[in-house]
Order: structure tokens, then C-alpha cells, then sequence
């Protein structure tokens, strides 16, 4: 079967993805990042999720979307990685700067005129300012619930019954949730107008976006790539245009070609202690 070439896109933007976590859609994001060829590769904070990596818990598919964001730099794509909370341990290499590898808090940008302004968002949360260990137990719950969510989607597909999100319903009905999402987009903006930004995009609360927001008289475009545990959402640029792209989640993820292209992970999972695993990491990114 012959592949598809890549598509060529200005700007590739992914955040939240969480790898070292069981709810992190390893697998989709390496085939969807096959798929393109972007000059800029933003990586906008919780790629690897250094909060939960006590877990013990390392894919093969999670190492392989290590090694295609590494294989990007042998075809001069520029990289940033922007520092998140999960990640936050990266921020003490904060300016480091590899080739076309660079360690950042946040990145502005021209981006034909308009300028653009990427972070992860994690400034704007209370929670983690003031209560980093609340935060860090709201990790492990929300992790919890992503596998809690799986199984009850496992009994309703052989129900016969559609999949749902427990963690969407709970954002979508809770309206102290309501209200953080919209008070969030909101402070972005402000912060954005402030530093005479044209366009703002974030991570951090996994929601996607993509609306225009007015405040103080300005139409600030506000983004937001989603994440990689429950959207499977990426931001794209091209042609002077943004868009969101979704990974089209298909019923028969133990399809011939899914197998085929991921090595199932059953055989894949492993269980290292930290300095095994590390030692694993490294052998993994000489090239």
C-alpha cells in the first residue's frame, strides 16, 4: 500500500499530551505526527507528564512519538518546547538551545503580520500557584477518571452503546467549570492586549479553541490546541490561515493497520524504577 506523503504546514502546535500517563493517546499522535511536515513544531507545554512519572509507566508508543518529534530535526524543523506545570522541572533549562531545539517559558512571533504570542497557560491557574500539591492530586484523580472512562467505554461498545466523557460532561454541566474555562480565555486576552498581541494560544485547560474575543475596543484571536487525552486536537497554520485539526478516532482502533503501525502495546508496557527508565531514554535519543 503506497503511503501518503506529508503535508507541508507552516506552524504545528500540541500541547497536553501527557506521555507517561494511561490516558495519553500515544499511539494516534505518532501516526497523525507521520502525517505532516511542519517548518515550526511548537510543543506547548505538558508533553511529558514529570508529575505522574512515579508510575512507572513507558510505552513503546510513547517513546516513539519521542523519537519522531527528535527525527523532525534532522529535516530543519524548528522545535520549541514551552515549559508546562507537568513539566515544570524543564523550566531550570529554560534558553537552552540545541540546533533547532530550544527549552522556553513562551514564544512570540510574526506570523505574516499578526503578532503571536504561544504559552502554555498554567500562569492563569490559582490552583497550581498557590496549591501545587492540590494540583498535583487533581492530576492523579483526572488520570483516574480517563481509566475509569475507558472501561465504562469498553462495556458500552459491546452494549452496543455509543462512547462518552465523563470528564466533558463534567466541564460542560459544573458551572464552576463553565466559568474557569471562560475566565481563563479571557485573562489570556487581557494579558495579550496588554503586550499588543494580535493573536494568543494556549494549552494547559484541554479545550480547543478557536474564537475571536473582543475586549477594550480590540479583536484578539484567542487559541487553543486541546490535548491529547480526550480531543486529540493539534493547531495548524498554513497559508495564513489557522485551523484546528482532530484525529479522526475511528470504533475499530484493533483494525490490521493499527496493529500493524503500533506494535501492540500489550507486549509493549513496561515497569522501570526511575533510573532504569531514564538510562532507557537516553540510549532511545542517541541518533
Amino acid at each position: 500500500m503506497k503511503k501518503n506523503k506529508r503535508r507541508k504546514v507552516d506552524v504545528v502546535v500540541v500541547s497536553d499530551v501527557h506521555l507517561g500517563t494511561f490516558g495519553c493517546h500515544a499511539k494516534e499522535l505518532f501516526k497523525y505526527l507521520k502525517t505532516v511536515q511542519p517548518k515550526i513544531l511548537i510543543l506547548n507545554g505538558d508533553i511529558i507528564d514529570i508529575w505522574q512519572f512515579s508510575k512507572r509507566y513507558w510505552p513503546k508508543s510513547h517513546m516513539k512519538v519521542i523519537k519522531q518529534i527528535i527525527s523532525y530535526l534532522a529535516s530543519d524543523t524548528k522545535i520549541y518546547y514551552i515549559t508546562g506545570n507537568h513539566d515544570e522541572m524543564l523550566r531550570k533549562f529554560e534558553g537552552l538551545q540545541m540546533g533547532n531545539f530550544q527549552i522556553v517559558n513562551q514564544v512570540q512571533m510574526d506570523l505574516d503580520g499578526k503578532k503571536t504570542w504561544f504559552f502554555h497557560g498554567d500562569v492563569f491557574d490559582v490552583v497550581i500557584q498557590n496549591s501545587k500539591w492540590l494540583a498535583k492530586i487533581g492530576g492523579i484523580s483526572y488520570d483516574f477518571l480517563i481509566v475509569l472512562n475507558s472501561f465504562i467505554n469498553f462495556c458500552s461498545n459491546i452494549l452496543g452503546q455509543k462512547k462518552i466523557s465523563l470528564s466533558k460532561m463534567i466541564k460542560d454541566n459544573v458551572k464552576k467549570a463553565v466559568k474557569y474555562i471562560g475566565d481563563f480565555e479571557h485573562a489570556a486576552v487581557q494579558v495579550a492586549i496588554q503586550k499588543n498581541m494580535d493573536t494568543v494560544i494556549c494549552g494547559h485547560i484541554h479545550q480547543p479553541q478557536f474564537r475571536t474575543i473582543t475586549q477594550e475596543n480590540r479583536d484578539i484571536l484567542y487559541l487553543n490546541s486541546g490535548d491529547w487525552i480526550e480531543n486529540l486536537t493539534a493547531l495548524e497554520y498554513h497559508e495564513k490561515q489557522w485551523s484546528i485539526y482532530t484525529y479522526p478516532i475511528r470504533e475499530e482502533e484493533n483494525s490490521d493497520e493499527s496493529i500493524e503501525d503500533d506494535e501492540d502495546d500489550a507486549t509493549a508496557i513496561v515497569d522501570l524504577n526511575h533510573k532504569q527508565l531514564f538510562e532507557r531514554l537516553i540510549t532511545e535519543f542517541k541518533f
